[in-house]
């Protein structure tokens, strides 16, 4: 007969927690200049406010995919994004996201006219999840993106 493996409560929990982000289709989004960042379900676009759902997004390290949009106008008024999506050798947590795409943020800044570009944003993903353009496009409408004032260019 076999040996049977030891419990790891640890490793139980950290897949429980992953589930729950799984389940309730959780991400962060983050927009600046304003400096917001929620919690998100990026299937409806509502903010998630609860308690476990933040612990299990924040506490655990997760493998990421994140898109980060430069948030333009146009002259006459038409909205448009210019967006990048990476992901990240490893697993991250939530907090030491920033230094992970510090460097694709300020070259997705860079490739969006500054004459346009009104902000930037990035929305960050756990696992494989891919999100089209457009579903970017309305998760940062959700959380006001387009109706923030201009950054200095």
């Amino acid at each position: 007969m076999s040996k049977r493996k030891p419990c790891n409560r640890r490793v139980q929990i950290e897949r429980s927690m992953r589930a729950l982000v799984n389940t309730n289709h959780a991400a962060v989004i983050n927009i600046d200049p304003s400096g917001l960042q929620v919690m998100i379900n990026w299937k409806n676009g509502k903010q998630i406010l609860s308690k476990p759902v933040s612990d299990a997004l924040c506490d655990v390290a997760h493998r990421w995919t994140i898109y980060i949009a430069g948030i333009c106008v146009r002259q006459d008024g038409a909205q448009y994004i210019k967006s990048i999506d990476i992901r990240p050798d490893g697993v991250h947590l939530v907090e030491r996201l920033s230094d992970v795409l510090e460097h694709f943020y300020e070259e997705v800044k860079a490739d969006c006219n500054p004459n346009h570009r009104i902000g930037m944003g990035w929305l960050a993903v756990p696992g494989d999840t891919p999100v089209t353009e457009a579903r970017l496009s309305a998760l940062l409408a959700s959380v006001g993106a387009w109706g923030q004032v201009k950054e200095a260019a």
